[in-house]
């Protein structure tokens, strides 16, 4: 882990489609961060073309994809480690090629893994960490890592993977930041770790003024925590909604069908996959609306009964398994 040191789809039950549930999440509100037609390429290979979404201040947004669709590539654009092919981002109202020291000093940034200085000790990397805050609340960093019961000149080299993510995790709550970014918080931490974490998250909220913006691999700990999702797809589709939006509006329903050949995603179908033996389909419509595009469309196919999902089974069935 490592902090900043200056630093077409079908309609759902209410009959508006995913991305006007988008709209009306971000009416009214002031952006931390605006993305605007984005463009990014490795040599060859477009990582996005024309990526477009805001996150709202004040609010939790978690950005969810697979692997390899840019999640991380993302923040770093973010924080300027990138310059863009294309587009632009903006960030607590800066460009993100030219934040400014103060700017910086606002964001609690954290990036690819539990990575600290080694060598110092608890005591140490919080001495050499505060003068660069303004707002640095040292309290905040020995409320969380003094539970880990251990002497304050105890050397980070000496720590777990879950340990050293506590010391980080503190130095990040005692800049007292109006904007996080955490690029997966959860790597290397066991339940019991992403639940203090959590809750000390939760009590950063409670301040007001704070936003947010999150990537997990741990798709079950964002139920309880995100307003809104952003579903990033190999080479930048996006789709961004309430995260309750999407809980009520996509569905999951097992078919059955003649033998030919299983439908496949279209308007209507986001995705047909297997768990098991058995075959399901996803969708964003209704069992209404879906039965009269399968009769139109797919009239091989046979609905079953609409399936239960947890957030995770939700995300595999709108993204895929690979």
């Amino acid at each position: 882990m490592q902090t900043a040191v200056s630093s077409t789809a079908a309609q759902p039950s209410s009959g508006a489609t995913p991305s006007a549930l988008a709209a009306e999440s971000t009416t009214g509100s002031a952006s931390a961060i605006e993305v605007q037609h984005l463009a990014h390429r490795y040599g060859s290979r477009v990582i996005y073309d024309d990526l477009n979404f805001t996150v709202p201040a004040e609010r939790v947004v978690a950005l969810l994809g697979k692997n390899g669709v840019g999640k991380t590539t993302l923040i770093r654009l973010l924080m300027g480690y990138l310059k863009p092919s294309g587009g632009q981002c903006r960030v607590l109202g800066e460009p993100s090629h030219a934040l400014s020291p103060a700017t910086r000093a606002r964001i609690g940034l954290l990036f690819e893994g539990h990575l600290a200085y080694d060598f110092m000790s608890i005591a140490e990397i919080e001495r050499f960490y505060r003068p660069f805050f303004r707002r640095w609340r040292r309290e905040l960093f020995y409320d969380l890592v003094d539970r880990l019961e251990l002497p304050r000149d105890h050397k980070i080299a000496h720590m777990s993977c879950g340990q050293r993510s506590q010391v980080v995790l503190g130095l990040i709550f005692a800049q007292d930041p109006d904007l996080m970014i955490l690029d997966d918080y959860s790597m290397g931490l066991d339940a019991g770790y992403r639940r203090l974490f959590l809750d000390y998250l939760k009590r950063y909220l409670d301040q007001g003024g704070k936003t947010v913006f999150v990537t997990s691999h741990v798709v079950q700990d964002m139920e309880a925590l995100v307003d809104e999702v952003i579903f990033l797809k190999r080479g930048g589709a996006v789709l961004q909604l309430p995260l309750a939006a999407f809980r009520e509006g996509f569905r999951c329903f097992a078919f059955e069908q003649d033998g030919s050949a299983p439908p496949q995603p279209d308007a209507v179908i986001e995705n047909v996959d297997l768990h098991g033996r058995e075959p399901l389909l996803y969708t964003f419509a209704t069992r209404e609306q879906l039965t009269e595009h399968l009769r139109e469309h797919w009239p091989q196919v046979q609905l079953g009964d609409e399936r239960a999902m947890t957030l995770e089974d939700a995300f595999i069935g709108l993204t895929g398994k690979y």
